[in-house]
This record gives structure tokens, sequence and C-alpha cells, in this order.
């Protein structure tokens, strides 16, 4: 099952599979279910109907986003390369606990063909291809969207602790297109792809698989929820293990393409 939001002339509206469902839906009361409830309770409010308008983020406003940080070991290497302090990368890769962060508000949430956007005062700024989870209230992974964790890595190599100033602004985070339903179990061996243009031209491309990860999905999301509740879902992104290389900065113009399965997740770099 396959969710996506649409704009439509009344506001948002979710559809499954293409076909509409009920306007009254959110994905909160998806979330708010046991994921053995979802395939029941999607087929009985979905119709017939044909779902148009241009796609939104696969997000209700109030839903939280949250990131894992150094979870590949390209990751590692390149936050080491680029830090003063890189010892502080190698202890995170190898330590029991996983680095977490917030990263964004559901209404900050930046959807397909929507601009993502760069900072203003950075000078070196990247997109970070993620499989990004979808999680329900009792923290059990239901699905999963590609996404964006846009970064500004001279920020945070300056020192660690500007990491939520790196991370956290106005369009650095990319969701969509939409939502694929599957227990955690379908996502362990997934292709994570990335590519850039500019000018039609294109200037990177990069891949990787989730088995790659150092860390499991559902440790993951266990750390997450250790002391944290998610009463109407949340979102998870998993870590990057694509880095373009260190003489490549983002600019007003790129097109950036992260493919996650087969979900693919297109946006252009607007001005700052």
């Amino acid at each position: 099952m396959y969710l996506t939001r649409h704009q439509t002339e009344s506001g948002p509206r979710w559809a499954m599979d293409g076909q509409w469902i009920s306007p009254h839906f959110t994905l909160a009361m998806l979330l708010d279910l046991p994921q053995q409830a979802h395939a029941d309770i999607l087929h009985t409010i979905a119709s017939s109907e044909k779902a148009t308008g241009a796609l939104l983020p696969p997000i209700d406003p109030l839903h939280e986003v949250w990131a894992s940080g150094v979870t590949y070991l390209r990751s590692r290497d390149a936050r080491q390369a680029e830090s003063e302090t890189g010892d502080i990368y190698a202890r995170v890769y190898n330590a029991e606990r996983p680095e977490l962060f917030f990263k964004a508000l559901g209404w900050r949430v930046i959807g397909p063909g929507a601009p993502i956007r760069i900072r203003a005062d950075s000078h070196w700024n990247v997109p970070e291809p993620e499989l990004t989870l979808v999680i329900n209230q009792y923290m059990d992974i239901v699905g999963y969207c590609a996404g964006n964790d846009v970064s500004s890595r001279d920020i945070e190599g300056v020192n660690p602790l500007y990491l939520p100033q790196a991370k956290v602004y106005d369009g650095s985070c990319a969701l969509g297109p939409g939502i694929q339903l599957v227990a955690a179990a379908g996502l362990r061996a997934l292709p994570v792809q990335l590519e850039i243009a500019r000018e039609k031209a294109t200037l990177f491309t990069g891949e990787t698989s989730t088995t790659q990860m150092k860390r499991e999905l559902e440790d993951l999301v266990a750390y997450l929820g250790r002391e944290l509740t998610f009463p109407q879902g949340c979102f998870l992104m998993t870590g990057t293990g694509i880095v373009p290389p260190d003489n490549f900065t983002l600019q007003p113009g790129d097109i950036v393409r992260v493919t996650v399965g087969e979900l693919t997740l297109e946006n252009e770099v607007g001005v700052s």
C-alpha cells in the first residue's frame, strides 16, 4: 500500500494507491493504530475515485521528524575529515548509543518538486539521501519514504555543538514522494541513490544500500522511544552513506534526486 498526500481546492487530502481516501483521514489516525489494523482501515475508507493534484510532503503538520547521524562508515569518515574534533565521530560510530537529533515539524517539511534551501551563512552545503522510517505510536516501523537531510558541513565542522544550526533551518528537510507501507523486514536491503544535476549536466551520482548501515533500524527506533512518546507517530531519518566530494557544494538551481527503494524524491535548490 502506497500513501500520497495531495493539494486540492479544499485543502490537503490523502490517497492510497492513486485513489482518494476519505477526506477526514489523517496520517495521525493511521499511526494511532497497531500495524496489523492498517490494511483493514485503509481499504474501508478508500474510494474508487482517482486522486489528482500536486503532491505534498507525506506528513501531517504536527508530526515530528527526527534524524540519526553517523550510521554508515562513509558518514563517519566524512564527519572526521570536516571536523576540527574528528575523533568524536569515531566514538559515536562505535558507541552503543546512536546519535539522534530533532530535524523538523511536519509543517516545515518540503515535499516533492518544492524548493529546498541552503543557508546563506554557509559555504559548504550538501544533500544527504536517507531512508526515512514511518513509525506508529507503539514505536513499530510501518513504512518508509525517501528523505533529504540537507546539511551545512562547514558549520558542524567548526564545532559539533553547532549541529542544530547545520541541520535545522527553513528548507532543510525534504520527504516524499509518498509513504510505502511495509514492515521493517522489507527495509534491510534497500538501494539508496543520489543524483545532483546543474544546468542539465550530472555533477555527482552515488549509491549505497541499507545493508551498509552500522546499526539495526529497530535499535535506532528503540533509542528514540526510550524517554519520548509519540501519540500520533513520528518519522526517523536513518543517516546517509553517500557523501559528495569535499570540493562540492550545492548552488541555487541544482536538481537533487534521492531514490530509496522504488521511491524518488526530486527537489531544486532555491534561492536563499
